[in-house]
C-alpha cells in the first residue's frame, strides 16, 4: 500500500520548498531589510513563515503518502498550489507594491484550508 512515487514526489518538493523559504527569509532580512517599509517587511516575512509552515506540510503528506493507506496527492498539489498563490503574490507585492495583487492571496489560502480539510476527511476514513 505504499506509494513511493507520491512520497518521493511530495517530500522532494517540501524540501524544496523549504530551502527556498530559508532563502526568501535571508534575502529579506539582509537585502531587504533597507529597501522596504516595515509593512512590506512584514509582508514578505508571512510569505516566508507559510511557505516553510506548508513545505513542513509537504513533508508530512509525502511520509503519509509512503507508509499509510490514505491518497493525499490531491491535498500535497493543493498545498503546493497554495504556497505558490498565497506566498508568491505576497513576494511579488512586497517588490512591486502593486496592491490588487493582495487579491490573489486569499485564493492561496482557500488552498492551504482545502489541503489541510482533504488531509483531516482522509485520515478519518482510513481503517485498521
Amino acid at each position: 500500500y505504499m506509494n513511493f512515487k507520491t512520497m518521493k514526489t511530495f517530500v522532494a518538493i517540501g524540501a524544496g520548498c523549504a530551502a527556498l523559504s530559508v532563502a526568501t527569509g535571508a534575502f529579506g532580512a539582509h537585502a531587504l531589510a533597507d529597501k522596504l517599509s516595515p509593512h512590506y517587511l512584514d509582508v514578505w516575512n508571512k510569505a516566508t513563515t507559510y511557505e516553510m509552515y506548508h513545505s513542513l506540510g509537504l513533508i508530512g503528506i509525502g511520509i503519509l503518502s509512503g507508509t499509510t493507506k490514505l491518497n493525499l496527492k490531491a491535498a500535497g498539489w493543493m498545498m503546493l498550489g497554495g504556497i505558490v498563490i498565497f506566498s508568491g503574490s505576497l513576494y511579488t507585492l512586497s517588490l512591486t507594491q502593486i496592491k490588487p495583487l493582495g487579491a490573489i492571496t486569499p485564493i492561496g489560502g482557500v488552498l492551504f484550508i482545502a489541503s489541510w480539510v482533504t488531509l483531516l476527511v482522509q485520515t478519518l476514513k482510513l481503517k485498521k
